[in-house]
């Protein structure tokens, strides 16, 4: 019986990937977007704050001109409220896909810092969803932290071969581990003691940005060290256990009652030579993170206001680990 559920899970592992390879080929098919490159900002510190985010604002105007003109008014709409309202991107690049990081709060002042990092299928043309659940999390806390969303990679297609394997997470996680530095040394510290301990960084890891943070997690030490890895709606991690992250980052892991990611088989599995899935489910027992209760929503309401998920999240991220509630595993 288990070497016939084995083969089952592998063939659908085989299925997931096979008829994803389509979708570069579509893909492909649709023109690049013109954009101007990112902002030449140098070393960003809290006095140039403020001159950084004007910049990016600016890469948004003329980014939203050029897509404009090229005749995508969807990208061009999106780029224009980037540009306006005061929005504050510490990094912007409108190239292809698009990268941006923006923060919510005072993040040269702040105490706390959340870091959000986004799963599959987020870019420029989603980034207002992933934009909202920041938004959703900065009302649950207090004027001493900052959110910050972080698109700093090019995240895979929830149909495509790249989101079954820990390539892109393997890309991003020196980008992730290099920004949490950046931040650590903008936040406000004792004069002497850039990015010092006592500020608290976490990071609240979505679907496929769960791998990104167990691939950077190993990193994530020293003058980019974080606190807590808050890990929502896995596919697993690549990592069979907590143990394996080698971090001394507390691990909360949760998922909802109504996400379709518990019915991804938590395996891995070699496919035409590639390995295929990410291992233990990080809500079991066995992965040894500490799992919280995220309600019964599904796999894109972990930051629904008023969710159980969303408030054991702030609670995470202000450091109130007595006040989560912690549930059986998965």
């Amino acid at each position: 019986m288990g070497r016939w559920t084995g083969r089952v899970r592998r063939t659908a592992l085989a299925a997931i990937v096979t008829g994803a390879l389509v979708v570069p080929l579509s893909a492909a098919a649709h023109p690049v977007i013109p954009a101007p490159p990112p902002a030449r900002l140098g070393t960003v510190t809290a006095a140039s704050l403020d001159a950084a985010y004007a910049a990016n604002r600016a890469t948004a105007e003329r980014a939203a001109g050029m897509a404009a003109d090229h005749g995508d008014t969807a990208r061009a709409r999106e780029l224009r409220d980037m540009a306006s309202g005061g929005r504050t991107f510490l990094t912007l690049d409108p190239r292809g896909q698009g990268r941006a990081a923006e923060v919510f709060g005072d993040l040269a002042h702040a105490d706390r810092i959340a870091v959000l990092v986004p799963g599959s299928d987020t870019s420029l043309d989603t980034y207002d969803r992933f934009r909202a659940g920041a938004l959703a999390l900065r009302e649950k806390l207090d004027g001493r932290t900052a959110v910050v969303a972080w698109l700093g990679y090019e995240t895979p297609g929830t149909v495509s071969p790249a989101v079954a394997t820990t390539g892109r997470a393997e890309s991003a996680a020196p980008e992730l581990v290099a920004f949490v530095r950046q931040l650590r040394t903008i936040a406000a510290v004792p004069a002497g003691a850039p990015g010092g301990p006592h500020v608290s960084v976490s990071l609240v890891c979505h679907s496929y940005g769960t791998v990104v943070c167990a691939s950077a997690a190993p990193g994530l030490t020293g003058t980019a060290a974080v606190s807590d890895l808050a890990l929502v709606g896995s596919p697993g991690t690549g990592a069979g256990s907590v143990a394996d992250l080698r971090t001394g980052a507390t691990v909360w892991a949760g998922r909802g009652a109504d996400d379709w990611i518990a019915d991804v088989p938590h395996t891995k599995a070699d496919v035409f030579g590639t390995t295929v899935g990410f291992g233990t489910d990080p809500v079991a027992a066995a992965f040894g993170a500490h799992v919280f209760a995220a309600g019964d929503g599904g796999h894109s309401d972990y930051f629904r206001p008023g969710s159980p998920s969303l408030d054991n999240l702030a609670r995470i991220v202000l450091g109130r680990s007595a006040d989560i509630t912690e549930t059986t595993h998965g």
